[in-house]
């Protein structure tokens, strides 16, 4: 991969990373960053502009750490079996979110 690749990988990662502090959210950044992966996988991009948008912006803005964390809180707060259900939840909610970004996606073009 060229180093004009890895500045532009780096540079997404910088902008996702202010949209995530800025949104502050964890289910929202998390359904917002799983519709917009519906979209792009849709997409018939080369390989760097997918390795770009998908290793780069979408792994820092929608990071499994928020996750983990989140679960964490749950966790410490209000016991095991509410950690299950969220942690249910979440996976199904990604999964059509991101489902429905690349139906939408489709249909648009």
């Amino acid at each position: 991969m060229k180093i004009k690749y890895l500045i532009y990988i780096l540079l997404t990662c910088f902008v996702a990373l202010f949209l995530r502090i800025a949104i502050n959210n964890n289910l929202i950044v998390s359904i917002i960053g799983s519709f917009f992966f519906g979209c792009v996988i849709s997409k018939r991009l080369n390989f760097a502009k997918k390795e770009i948008l998908l290793s780069g912006f979408f792994s820092c803005f929608t990071s499994f750490s928020g996750y983990i964390y989140f679960l964490y809180k749950i966790f410490n707060e209000e016991g095991f079996l509410n950690v299950i259900f969220w942690l249910n939840f979440i996976t199904i909610l990604n999964l059509f979110t991101m489902y429905f970004g690349f139906w939408i996606s489709r249909k648009i073009t």
